[in-house]
C-alpha cells in the first residue's frame, strides 16, 4: 500500500511503514539523527531527528515513526535547529572534549554534525564522569567516556549478532555502557567480531592498534617482514582516501606495502585457494565415504569459531578442521617460503591486513596457531584495513598515484576463487567450483554459481552434482546462523534426512567486506560496492578455480604432498575446544 503525504512542502509516495526519515530521503531532504543507522530497527534514544507535523503540537522523530497518508510535515525551521542544536550540547556537555587524541577524530558522526550545526559555545555545565577503559582484549577497546549512548552497539551486538556482550547499565544520567554482567570485555561472551566498532558513531569502541609494532619491525634490521592481504580489504581500503566503495585497489595497495617496508608481499588470497583444496578435499570425503560426519561447517571466520566454541560447540564434530585463510598463509610463510629462502622462521614477522578485529584474537587463540615453533605465532600481527589506511597516512604515502605493482610469487598468485571469499557465499561458490570438478571429473563450464550469491540472511540450494543432490546453507550475521544450527539439530535429534550438507557461516552482514575492521559507514549500498568489486576481482582473473593456481600445485608437489596429507594437517588444520560463555 502505498501512502502519500508532504514533507517541507513536496509530494512524497513511499511504501506503507516508512518512517519520516526515510521518506524525506526518497526527495532528497536530510534529516540528522545519531542513533539510526539502517542495518538497525530505530529507537529513537537521541532526539535529534525530531520534526513537525501539521496540526500538532508535538515535535515527534521522525527515525522512529512511520509517514501517515495525507499528513504535512516540516523537517526544518528554526524551532526545530533550536532544539536539535539543544540536544547536541547536551550530549556535548556529558563528552570528552579531547577529539585530536581520538581515533575518530576527523570520521567522528558526532564531531562531524556539532561541525554542521555551528556549535562554537557550551551553555550547559560539564557533567562528566571519567570512567576506565577496557583494553582486556586482544581486539577490541571500549572505552565508555566517549559513549553518547544512542544504543547501536547494542542493538547490533543484541539483535544482529545474538551474542549479548553488551548492554546498558545503571539509569538516568548513571546510564553507561558495559559488558554483559558488567565484567571485563574478555571475560564477557564477546566474540570479537567488531561490529560494535563498526556501528559506533564516536570513538567509544574501536580496534586495539599495533600499527606501532609493525613500525617497530620494520625499522629493526634483524627482521625479515612479510605481509599478506585479505580478500575484502582491496575493495575498501580506497574509501579511506575518497575513492568510491568497491574501487579494486590492489596493485597500488601492494606498492603502499612496499614503500612502507616490508620485504615480501604475499596476499591471503593464495591461502584462500590453499583452504578450498583442504577444505574442498574435506568435503569430498565427507560426502562420499563418511556422511555420518556430515554436515561439514566452514572454519574461515574466528568470530564464528568463536561463537561455536561458546554456543554450538555440540556441532564441533561437523566443524571443518581447516585453519584460516590467514593462518595458513602464515604456517606456509614461516614453513614453506622460510626454507625456499633461506631464513630462520624466527626472524621472520607475518603481518596480516584484516577487515576484521577478530582476526587478532585468532593469531594467539591457542597452540595450534604456533605450528612452525613452539611459542612462534605462525602469524605475528594483525591490522586491520583502518589501522593500514592510517600507516599509509602517517608514511606520507599518496598510495592513489603510485604505479600498480604486482604480488611477489610462491605465495601471491590468486584465482578467483580466492578473492570471492571477501563476500557472503564466497567461500561455498569457490569451494563447489573445486568438489564439482573433482568428483565428476570435468571442469564447470560456468563457473559463476548463483545460489550462494545474495545478502538474504540464510540463503539455500540443492545443486545436482555428479548425478548426487548436494544441499548447501550460507548464513551470515550471527543471528540467522542460529537458525541453520537449530534446522540440523532438529534433524539430527528426530532420525531426518539433513538439510544441509555443506553450511558457510560469516559473523558479519554481507561477509568479510562487511568486517568490523572496516572502513566506517557501512550500510547495504556501501557492501553492494565492495560486493560488486569482489565479483570484478574474480571475473578479470586468468584462472577462475582453486585447483588451478599454479602455485597451489606447486606448493602441494614441492611441499605439502597432497591435500589432507599428514603435513598438511600438521601446519593447515586445528582442533577445537568447548569454552564457557562467561570465562571465570
Amino acid at each position: 500500500m502505498a501512502i502519500t503525504c508532504k514533507i517541507d512542502g513536496i509530494d512524497v509516495c513511499v511504501a506503507d511503514g516508512t518512517s519520516i526519515l526515510n521518506a524525506a530521503k526518497e526527495v532528497g531532504l536530510k534529516i540528522p539523527a545519531l542513533c539510526y543507522h539502517p542495518d538497525l530497527d530505530a529507537w529513537a534514544a537521541c532526539g535529534i531527528c525530531v520534526v513537525k507535523m501539521k496540526g500538532s503540537p508535538k515535535l515527534i522523530r521522525a527515525c522512529a515513526v512511520p509517514v501517515e497518508n495525507g499528513k504535512e510535515y516540516i523537517t526544518r525551521d528554526a524551532e526545530l535547529v533550536d532544539a536539535r542544536k539543544a540536544v547536541l550540547q547536551l550530549i556535548l556537555s556529558n563528552h570528552p572534549n579531547d577529539c585530536l587524541l581520538c581515533g575518530r577524530s576527523g570520521n567522528c558522526e558526532l564531531q562531524t554534525m556539532a561541525a554542521d550545526f555551528g556549535i562554537r559555545e557550551q551553555p550547559f555545565a560539564e557533567n562528566f564522569e571519567p570512567l576506565e577503559r577496557d583494553e582486556s582484549t586482544t581486539s577490541l577497546v571500549l572505552n565508555p567516556e566517549k559513549c553518547i549512548k544512542c544504543g547501536r552497539c547494542v542493538l547490533v551486538c543484541q539483535k544482529l549478532q545474538g551474542v549479548y556482550a553488551l548492554e546498558f547499565i545503571g539509569r538516568g544520567e548513571k546510564t553507561r555502557l558495559a559488558p554483559a554482567a558488567d565484567v571485563k570485555l574478555a571475560d564477557s561472551p564477546c566474540i570479537k567480531c567488531g561490529q560494535c566498532s563498526a556501528h559506533c558513531p564516536v570513538g567509544a569502541i574501536y580496534e586495539k592498534d599495533e600499527t606501532a609494532k609493525v613500525f617497530e619491525a620494520l625499522t629493526n634490521s634483524e627482521k625479515h617482514c612479510v605481509v599478506q592481504i585479505a580478500p575484502a580489504v582491496r575493495v575498501a581500503l580506497g574509501e579511506a582516501f575518497g575513492l568510491e566503495s568497491g574501487e579494486l585497489l590492489t596493485g597500488k595497495m601492494y606498492a603502499a606495502l612496499r614503500r612502507l617496508g616490508f620485504d615480501k608481499v604475499f596476499d591471503t588470497n593464495f591461502a584462500a585457494d590453499l583452504t578450498i583444496m583442504e577444505e574442498g578435499t574435506e568435503f569430498i570425503h565427507r560426502f562420499t565415504q563418511a556422511p555420518q560426519e556430515l554436515p561439514l561447517i566452514t572454519s574461515c571466520c574466528p568470530a564464528w569459531v568463536d561463537y561455536m566454541e561458546k554456543y554450538a560447540n555440540d556441532l564441533i564434530p561437523n566443524f571443518s578442521t581447516c585453519k584460516s585463510p590467514q593462518q595458513m598463509e602464515g604456517a606456509m610463510i614461516k614453513t614453506y617460503y622460510a626454507q625456499k629462502a633461506g631464513i630462520d622462521p624466527k626472524n621472520i614477522v607475518v603481518v596480516s591486513v584484516m577487515p576484521c578485529t577478530a582476526k587478532k584474537f585468532e593469531v594467539q587463540a591457542n597452540d595450534d596457531m604456533s605450528s612452525v615453533l613452539k611459542g612462534v605465532q605462525d602469524v605475528d600481527i594483525a591490522i586491520t584495513t583502518r589501522e593500514l589506511a592510517r600507516m599509509i597516512k602517517q608514511a606520507g604515502i599518496d598510495i592513489l598515484s603510485l604505479k600498480e605493482e604486482e604480488v611477489d610469487p610462491l605465495l601471491g598468485t590468486y584465482t578467483g576463487a580466492g578473492t570471492i571469499f571477501g563476500v557472503t557465499g564466497g567461500v561455498m561458490e569457490a569451494a563447489l567450483r573445486t568438489a564439482v570438478a573433482k568428483i565428476t571429473g570435468k571442469e564447470l563450464g560456468k563457473v559463476e554459481l548463483d545460489a550462494p550469491r545474495g545478502m538474504d540472511g540464510v540463503k539455500s540450494a540443492e545443486l545436482d552434482v555428479g548425478g548426487k543432490k548436494v544441499r548447501i546453507g550460507v548464513a551470515h550475521g550471527m543471528v540467522n546462523i542460529e537458525k541453520v544450527l537449530n534446522e540440523v539439530r532438529a534433524a539430527k535429534k528426530a532420525g531426518k534426512e539433513l538439510p544441509y550438507h555443506f553450511i558457510e557461516v560469516m559473523a558479519c552482514r554481507g561477509g568479510c567486506i562487511g568486517g568490523g575492521g572496516q572502513p566506517h559507514g557501512a550500510t547495504d549500498e556501501v557492501r553492494a560496492k565492495r560486493t560488486a568489486g569482489m565479483y570484478k576481482d574474480d571475473e578479470i582473473s586468468k584462472i577462475r578455480c582453486s585447483h588451478n593456481n599454479p602455485e597451489i600445485l606447486a606448493a602441494y608437489k614441492d611441499f605439502l604432498v597432497e591435500p589432507n596429507s599428514h603435513k598438511s594437517h600438521e601446519l593447515l588444520h586445528r582442533k577445537y575446544n568447548k569454552r564457557p560463555v562467561y570465562n571465570k
